[in-house]
Parts: structure tokens; C-alpha cells; sequence
């Protein structure tokens, strides 16, 4: 049974479109990227899922039961982290979280937390001194306190620094291992191309494609091998089909009387096939 199922849901801001006809599943133990540009829907979707917008059209059911029947328990079996960090400039790291830890039933240690995001060193540092890279890490050990059984994340690794980034990374896909499901919002082809097991596209809260990043790359891209090899002193570059490409003579005679310099498949990025079927890019 999926975790998370949503099916024709519309929510209208007045006359403003937040999503239109939105339907798609989340399996357990799956990491799913929501991929648009700003104004798409995303964070509108994320605000309906997490119960912050309740006056909307059509069917969402979390952990097989109908979102509009679940109480306060609900935030017990979730976490939430938005793309601007809620904590408490006048407080402490540690002390953010023991305040966070009060609202629920049950809670991982809040120092153990900080230690898991990297911010173990920086516990009983008030957070007005903190950058947003920091806020942001703090703002995800919020969200992991209660070990949520699913985790719904926007825009997760704004503003971090590449060596934060990587940890995060490691950490989502560690959830992942153990059966925990991310849900991830965000405009970062990067980012939904490394974690993702599936990815949304969505464009005017519609959802236009959905597919696993490596086999939409497969299925629309070009089936190419680009080679870049030296002749006569000069880098030159061919392409080759990669249909029976190793019967390819010009592509074997290349291999045995040049150096080459690289190899690849003329593979799109997930930009690539968003602006394909869309005709947008995604910022």
C-alpha cells in the first residue's frame, strides 16, 4: 500500500491557481522528488499534505488513511522542513530542539539529532549567531525528531555548504535503506538526479511526467556515444550510434590509432527533459 496517495486534488488561492487536478503515490521506503519551477505547485502541495491547508478539493489518504481524518497523532509519524528554517533565534540549538521535543509523544535525543546534521559542536550556541546553512541543518534535526515514518522536505539543501550537502545526501538516502520515505520539493535537477527513486515534473499544478531520472534519461535521450580523441595533433570529436556499436569500424579504427580523451553518452540532464516536455526551464 502506497504511503502517500493523492488523487484529483485542486486548491485555488481566489482565482489564483495553487493545483489543479493533482494525482500521484508514494511508495514506502521511497525517496520522491517533486521537480518544478517556483510557482508551480509545489509548496502548495507540500502545505496540503502536512494539514497547514485544509480547504481543498479531491482525496489524500497518509499511511492508508484519509488526511482529513487524522488528529494531532499525525504529527507524531511525520516531520516537516520547509525552505526557510522555523527555530528560535533566542534560544540555543539544543534548546530549540528540547522545546520541539516537548510537542510530541515520543522523540529522538536531541543532542543525538544535532550530532546526526553535524551541528553537535555548536549545541549551546544561541542560533541568532547561526548562518543559513546552519539554520537550515537545525531546522532539519527539527523535523527528524519525532523519527518520522515519512519526511516531507523543501527545498532541503538550500544554502549548505558542499560538504553539508554531502552529509544530508547520506543521510536521506540512509533513511531510505531503513524504509523511511522522503518526500522533496524542489527546482534542483542535481539534487532530485542523485536522491530521487522517482521524480514529478510539475508545471501549473499539474503533474506532466512522472519516471525514474536514469530511465527518463535512457528513454529521452539520445542513444549516442560521443568520443573526443587526438589527430594530427588536433582534439577532434564523432559520434556514434550505440546500436552495434562495437561492429562500428570508424568508431574501432578510432580506439586503435588515436589517444583518446573521453568518452560518453550524449545523455540530457533532468533541465533537458523538463524544458522538452514542458517547454520551460525549471528556475
Amino acid at each position: 500500500m502506497p504511503v502517500i496517495e493523492v488523487e484529483n486534488v485542486r486548491k485555488y488561492y481566489g482565482e489564483v491557481r495553487g493545483v489543479d487536478g493533482l494525482s500521484f503515490s508514494v511508495e514506502r521506503g521511497e525517496i520522491y522528488g517533486f521537480l518544478g519551477p517556483n510557482g508551480a505547485g509545489k509548496t502548495t502541495t507540500v502545505k496540503i499534505l502536512v494539514k497547514i491547508l485544509r480547504d481543498y478539493e479531491g482525496t489524500v489518504k497518509i499511511l492508508g488513511r484519509n488526511l482529513r481524518e487524522w488528529g494531532k497523532e499525525y504529527y507524531n509519524r511525520i516531520g516537516v522542513s520547509f525552505e526557510f528554517p522555523a527555530v528560535y533565534s533566542r534560544l540555543t540549538a539544543l534548546e530549540n530542539l528540547e522545546f520541539f521535543a516537548s510537542f510530541y509523544r515520543k522523540h529522538l535525543d536531541p543532542l543525538e539529532v544535532l550530532k546526526v546534521v553535524g551541528l553537535e559542536n555548536e549545541a549551546d550556541k544561541l542560533v541568532s549567531g547561526f548562518s543559513k546553512g546552519m539554520k537550515k541543518k537545525l531546522d532539519l534535526a527539527r523535523a527528524l525528531l519525532p523519527d518520522p515514518e515519512i519526511l516531507f522536505l523543501d527545498e532541503p539543501l538550500e544554502g549548505l555548504d558542499p560538504a553539508s550537502a554531502r552529509r544530508i545526501k547520506d543521510l536521506l538516502l540512509e533513511m531510505r535503506e531503513s524504509g523511511k520515505t522522503v518526500f522533496l520539493t524542489t527546482h534542483n535537477m542535481y539534487v532530485a538526479d542523485e536522491l530521487c527513486d522517482r521524480v514529478a515534473f510539475i508545471v501549473d499544478g499539474k503533474i506532466v511526467l512522472v519516471g525514474n531520472p536514469g530511465e527518463l534519461k535512457v528513454r529521452m535521450g539520445k542513444r549516442l556515444i560521443k568520443i573526443e580523441y587526438v589527430a594530427s595533433g588536433d582534439v577532434r570529436t564523432a559520434e556514434f550510434p550505440l546500436e552495434n556499436l562495437g561492429g562500428n569500424e570508424e568508431f574501432l579504427r578510432i580506439l586503435r590509432e588515436h589517444e583518446i580523451r573521453r568518452i560518453n553518452t550524449e545523455e540530457p540532464t533532468l533541465e533537458d527533459i523538463f524544458l522538452k516536455v514542458t517547454g520551460r526551464r525549471l528556475v
